[in-house]
């Protein structure tokens, strides 16, 4: 009999070949997916016991993160439906494959098969999205999503997926308004937008359910050198490479810098561990890896790290932390052997933001109340950065320099934005 629980079943009742099944982080959306491709090939689920498929049932191509894929994540969602990578663990004659978006070319000329796209890649025009649309012309398909788009472009590829329009020049020229005074086409705004709902409405599945979980965010401010910040604002020099800034990126990274590497901020986690003796800490930069490791291993406390260079598992004994580099981990894994994440410094994407979140908060988890500790300083960029992801929003690099004036030069970036 196979486990769903009854958000799960709900969603289940609504997919349908070319939707986007959404579920927040934790929602069980690898299970459910499984789930509609085993009914999709002649399964039942809500029986007493296992219903074979259709012998052999369609292959089946997981197309997903670089992360879920080398941790086998999915894998480990298949033994309920008798399915495998491997063949002589599998009961079907099918061709189960699980890889990453990085390779989804690969699979651009298969035919005839199911693929589930998981935490969805198929935004712009580039390479990802040509194979996608490829693939979804011969073969039955879903998407799977936390946080599905932002703005109605990043809807083109699935609408043109499901037949909506031909490409994506008719969708711009039925709803698409641009800004001209620009060196550059700018969206001004989107025309015939209820049109627009009805086609979202019509392949978005959303899997809402009641978390037993609470999360306990706390913002824990700690000190900063401001004399030191306000002469990088003010003469726009790096101290550290003792040469001129030379744009709004290089800026912020020394402004950030600076921020970070405040002896408080370490101060302010030893506290944090002595109550919490297993924690999975968020960071950005190599500069803070390097502070971490050093920190962790002068008072003899186990760290493992995931991040471009190293990918260690989870630490199992009585004391540990485990250092993960944003972008190379917020997503596509998960941990119920600790309740605390501390974000050590903040990162620039709302999204990435809730996806680590998201690493502790699953429907397993032995534990009720999960903790979340926020190192920030009153610092300008800190507070900037804190007021975008307030607003669900990115924070913008040359927004927030172009606000940054050298008063003697009265230097200031030129942005057409």
């Amino acid at each position: 009999m196979l486990d769903l629980y009854d958000h799960q079943k709900a969603a289940l009742k609504k997919m349908k070949n070319g939707c986007i099944l959404c579920g927040d982080v934790g929602s069980g959306k690898s299970r459910t997916a499984l789930a509609y491709y085993y009914i999709s090939n002649g399964g039942a689920v809500d029986t007493n016991e296992y219903v074979p498929m259709n012998d052999p049932p369609k292959d089946l191509y997981i197309i997903t993160t670089a992360r879920k894929r080398d941790t086998k994540e999915w894998e480990a969602e298949m033994p309920p439906f008798l399915l495998s990578t491997h063949a002589d663990a599998n009961l079907y004659g099918n061709k189960v494959v699980v890889d990453s978006w990085n390779n989804i070319k690969k699979y651009a000329e298969v035919e005839n098969a199911f693929f589930i796209f998981d935490e969805q890649r198929v935004v712009g025009s580039g390479a990802w999205v040509k194979a996608f649309l490829k693939i979804a012309k011969k073969n039955k398909w879903i998407l799977l999503s936390a946080t599905p788009g932002d703005t109605w472009s990043d809807y083109i590829p699935v609408f043109i997926a499901n037949g909506f329009f031909k490409n994506r020049t008719e969708f711009k020229e039925k709803h698409v308004i641009y800004i001209c005074r620009t060196p550059y086409l700018k969206i001004d705004r989107y025309i015939n937008t209820r049109r627009l709902l009805k086609l979202r409405d019509s392949i978005l599945v959303e899997m809402p359910f009641e978390k037993k979980t609470k999360a306990d965010h706390r913002d824990v401010y700690v000190s900063y050198n401001a004399a030191a910040y306000k002469d990088v604002r003010k003469r726009w020099w790096d101290p550290y490479k003792n040469e001129p800034i030379a744009n709004a990126s290089g800026l912020c990274y020394v402004l950030r810098k600076i921020v970070n590497t405040d002896s408080s901020r370490m101060l302010a986690l030893g506290d944090i561990i002595i109550e919490h003796p297993k924690v999975i800490i968020f960071y950005n930069f190599d500069y803070e890896l390097e502070l971490l490791k050093n920190y962790f291993a002068t008072i003899r406390i186990t760290a493992a790290e995931w991040n471009g260079h190293r990918h260690e598992p989870i630490p199992t004994c009585d004391q540990w932390a485990y250092l993960v580099q944003y972008t190379a981990g917020a997503e596509g894994w998960n941990c119920t052997t600790t309740d605390t994440i501390i974000f050590y410094s903040q990162n620039y994407s709302y999204k990435l933001t809730k996806q680590a979140a998201g690493r502790i908060d699953r429907i397993n988890t032995p534990y009720t109340d999960l903790h979340y500790f926020h190192l920030k300083s009153r610092a300008g960029i800190d507070m900037a950065i804190n007021r975008a992801l307030s607003q669900k929003k990115d924070f913008n690099e040359t927004k927030y320099a172009t606000q940054t004036n050298s008063k003697k030069g009265e230097k200031t970036l030129k942005t057409t934005c």
